[in-house]
């Protein structure tokens, strides 16, 4: 986890007479900090870790029905919602972390922070193909369907979940358990020079992770607003499908961007870009404990947005459930023999069918 990694480090020697007055500036008081984590953390991941799974299971669950969507826009979200799911999974571990210490060895080790690292770009690599979709079903809507259908069946391999993968390789490095005078940290240590590897990775994080798929979107988008704003008629479905798509990409941004902000700042500080003090380094680790949750709380969002925004989906949900429920029925029929097959025949018939 990209937290864990980049704990602030305080600048203990950054006095220069070594006066009294400096020396207690230095020595920075970060115990109401250490409460707020072993507090607060535990209880948001397990918040986010619940509603998570119980969306993005739903999606999951929903999509799985479907055995052949022809909408582009929902084999994306149903990427997006694995995605999240799979990252969920891992909060109980850093939950458990956060408020004690690491119990979980050197392999989980590993594999949490790959987890963490593959759901951070695939998520925002997947909504700068959604905001490509919507640009081609719009503004080249009569002869894009062959190339969206190579993008959300191949190309979303190639271009989302190959890079992401290929980027944990760092985590499969350097991510290691180190023993404290509180217990096991579980966290990336590098060899010499470790602020430049923490600056390097930082800023990847930050280009990789959002400046560039942002180009993607905000180049999309523009040019989709554009065309819409021109279009007379034909356009009242296109403008739903937008809505939600353009929702959902700025409750991504809206839960990222603060945090990472909050990491840029403190690599500006880590390399003295930024003048280090006492006030700022505790006011930043306050920030980014916020941040951090906030950000992890989009794995929440695709489900509540499909809720409330996607008719298609609720439908689907329902029909999924309806499905479900008359398969349940008839294994009952089949454990229970031809007495309990009558009645469940008749409690069928009276559904409406999907």
């Amino acid at each position: 986890m990209d937290y864990y990694e980049q704990r602030i480090v305080f600048d203990y020697d950054n006095s220069t007479e070594g006066s009294a007055f400096d020396d207690l500036e230095g020595l920075c008081d970060i115990a109401l900090s250490a409460d707020f984590q072993r507090i607060f953390l535990p209880a948001v991941y397990g918040i986010i870790f619940v509603l998570g799974v119980v969306g993005n299971g739903l999606v999951v669950l929903v999509m799985g029905f479907q055995k052949k969507s022809t909408n582009m826009t929902d084999k994306y979200r149903l990427h997006l919602s694995v995605a999240d799911l799979l990252f969920v999974l891992s909060l109980p571990f850093w939950a458990v972390d956060a408020a004690s210490t690491w119990y979980f060895g050197w392999f989980l080790c590993k594999a949490v922070n790959m987890i963490y690292t593959v759901n951070l770009y695939s998520s925002v690599l997947i909504l700068a193909f959604i905001s490509l979709d919507r640009y081609l079903a719009v503004v080249h809507a009569t002869n894009s369907q062959s190339k969206r259908r190579l993008l959300a069946d191949r190309m979303i391999y190639v271009a989302v979940w190959l890079p992401a993968m290929l980027l944990t390789v760092p985590d499969l490095v350097f991510a290691k358990v180190r023993s404290s005078g509180t217990g096991d940290i579980c966290e990336r240590i590098y060899p010499s020079h470790a602020n430049v590897w923490k600056a390097a990775f930082r800023f990847q994080h930050i280009i990789v992770g959002f400046v560039l798929p942002g180009l993607v979107i905000l180049v999309c988008y523009c040019m989709i607003i554009s065309r819409l704003s021109t279009a007379s008629k034909g356009q009242t479905l296109k403008r739903r499908a937008l809505k939600t798509t353009v929702i959902l990409i700025l409750c991504f941004f809206t839960c990222w961007l603060p945090y990472c902000g909050g990491i840029l700042v403190d690599t500006l500080m880590m390399l003295n870009v930024i003048a280090p003090s006492c006030y700022r380094e505790q006011t930043l680790q306050r920030w980014i404990f916020l941040t951090e949750a906030l950000a992890f709380f989009h794995c929440c969002l695709n489900p509540i947005l499909y809720a409330f925004l996607g008719v298609k989906f609720s439908k689907s949900a329902r029909s999924a459930l309806s499905t479900s429920s008359r398969s349940s029925l008839k294994m009952l029929t089949k454990k229970r023999g031809p007495i309990s097959s009558v009645s469940t025949e008749s409690e069928s018939s009276s559904m409406p069918s999907s």
